[in-house]
Formats: C-alpha cells, sequence, structure tokens
C-alpha cells in the first residue's frame, strides 16, 4: 500500500500483518479521493477504525488541515504512528488509540469534521452504531459528510428515519462507498 498523491506521494505505508485489518486498495483509494479531491484543502478529517491509517493519511497528503486517526488496536495505533512519521505527516495528526465511540465523545464540543470516514469491520452493523451516535454530536461541519466503507451487501435503508441523506453509492467489485449527509429538517 502506498500513498497516491500529494506530498507524500509514492511512499509506501506499513500494514498490520494478518487479518486484523482490510487496508482499503489502491484503486478504491484513488477512485475515492478523485471524488473529494477539490475540497480537501485545509479540511479536518476523521478516520474512524483507521487501521494502518491509509485513508487519513491520503487526505494529509494532498492537502487536509489536520487528520485525527481512531483505532482502538495497539499494534494498529503504531502502525499508524510510524506510517505517519514516514510520511513527515505527524504534525497535522493527532491519534486516539479507543474504541470508536468512546472516541467520538471525547472529540464531541472540542471539534467539527469535514470529512468523517469509516471502514468498520464488515457485516458487524457497526457503522449504524456510529451513525447513530453522531446523529446526537455536533461533530459533522455544515456542509460536511460522512463516507463509510463497506461490503455490498450492508444495507442503508435506515437513513432517512435516522435524519441521514445518501448523496452516492459507488459500488466496486466486493465493497462500496456510501456518501451522507445530515438532512435539512
Amino acid at each position: 500500500m502506498r500513498v497516491i498523491a500529494g506530498s507524500a506521494k509514492r511512499l509506501q505505508l506499513r500494514t498490520l500483518d494478518g487479518l486484523d485489518t482490510r487496508p482499503t486498495t489502491d484503486r478504491i483509494k484513488e477512485t475515492l479521493f478523485n471524488m473529494i479531491d477539490p475540497w480537501l484543502a485545509d479540511c479536518d478529517f476523521l478516520d474512524l477504525f483507521a487501521g494502518s491509517g491509509g485513508i487519513g493519511i491520503e487526505a494529509l497528503s494532498r492537502g487536509a488541515g489536520e487528520a485525527v486517526f481512531i483505532e482502538k488496536n495497539p499494534k494498529a495505533m503504531s502502525v499508524i504512528r510510524d506510517n505517519l512519521k514516514h510520511t513527515r505527516l505527524d504534525g497535522r495528526a493527532v491519534t486516539l488509540q479507543m474504541d470508536v465511540i468512546a472516541g467520538l465523545v471525547s472529540l464531541n464540543g472540542r471539534k467539527q469534521f469535514d470529512y468523517i470516514f469509516m471502514d468498520p469491520p464488515y457485516d458487524h452493523l457497526l457503522e449504524k452504531r456510529v451513525l447513530e451516535t453522531l446523529r446526537d454530536m455536533e461533530l459533522l461541519k455544515e456542509d460536511g459528510m460522512i463516507i463509510v466503507e463497506a461490503s455490498l451487501d450492508t444495507g442503508f435503508d435506515y437513513l432517512g428515519e435516522m435524519g441521514y441523506t445518501l448523496v452516492k453509492e459507488k459500488k466496486y467489485k466486493t465493497n462500496k462507498h456510501m456518501f451522507i449527509e445530515i438532512s435539512d429538517l
């Protein structure tokens, strides 16, 4: 896995050995960032279930002002911190080694984000739990976007009743990205 574009372009990133994380492939990462790149400059980016940090690091490399990484696995967090140092992006990053919900609670009222990206373990409904938690917080800036990476089989039919709007869905061979905004009520 590598950084695709920006200040850390072509630098290789470490990943966690084994099956504890599922790094987003370069091709899918490139497609995602081609869609959001025009709005990344100086944005605040939150990377939930951060794994090896590849998504948040890509955002920083492409000009995000700051990225916060939340990951509870201590080995994964060590990889994220090593990757941030290797790419020299650690000065614009905050790492929180804790459960995602606890991390959201700790940030609420202190920080807001233009993008909240999450790539939870597939098929455990963790994305729904996070969306329920975010609904009652003020972590997303006005006009901010939540991006969820999920398996193709993951349903999001509950979004409307939770107060969210599905803006776009991008499907790949085995997974998809869901672009979600808070509904204007």
